[in-house]
């Protein structure tokens, strides 16, 4: 997610289902009425009680950053949310319908408790590029499952996954790549790379 100003003041990643019957109304339904699930994604969420929790503790996130970020952040969200949604039924694509799904779930719940300040945010990290760009700062969610950080430079804002690396940590967003290891880090910015390191 790219924002134009900083969302942390104010505060889509990128098998079969059996056809059953209709999942009645339970503790480990989803949020949405299964009755009416489109596609096999949802299918699998209604049957996967796993993921259902998951569907629920996503609904609850999603409800208190709406509640209470601004009026324009939270009409964003929403938008963002109804294009989460289509990317996490596309799920059904991916060699493990359900790892795709998970993930999706995870990666949007910890995105929404951090641009709505339901995290407590860790100190930022200062860095000095080769670049000369003016400063780049890196909040690192370690806690968070799956980690994160938020990258911000000027008045762009990221927020950007853990992902798998040889060495170090490597995380990665649309259009952005973060590999930080021993206080140096190799950055992919909207089309630009470069090299920081951490400020003395």
């Amino acid at each position: 997610m790219r924002a134009g100003r900083p969302l942390l003041a104010g505060l889509a990643l990128a098998a079969a289902v059996l056809p059953q019957p209709a999942v009645p109304a339970s503790a480990e339904s989803p949020s949405f009425d299964c009755a009416a699930a489109d596609g096999e994604i949802e299918e699998l969420i209604c049957y996967d009680s796993t993921l259902a929790g998951l569907d629920r503790d996503l609904a609850d996130v999603y409800r208190r950053a709406i509640e209470s970020l601004p009026p324009d952040d939270a009409k964003q969200q929403k938008s963002i949310q109804r294009g989460w949604i289509k990317g996490r039924n596309e799920c059904w694509k991916a060699a493990d319908p359900a790892a795709c799904t998970t993930y999706m779930y995870q990666a949007r719940m910890v995105e929404l408790q951090i641009i709505s300040g339901q995290l407590a945010v860790p100190e930022p990290v200062g860095y000095d590029c080769e670049d000369d760009q003016g400063p780049f700062f890196v909040v690192f969610y370690s806690d968070t499952n799956p980690p994160a950080v938020v990258l911000t430079r000027a008045s762009d804002q990221v927020v950007a996954f853990r992902a798998s690396s040889a060495s170090g940590a490597r995380y990665v967003a649309a259009n952005v790549e973060f590999w930080e290891h021993h206080g140096e880090a190799t950055v992919a910015w909207f089309g630009k790379k470069f090299v920081c390191t951490v400020r003395q």
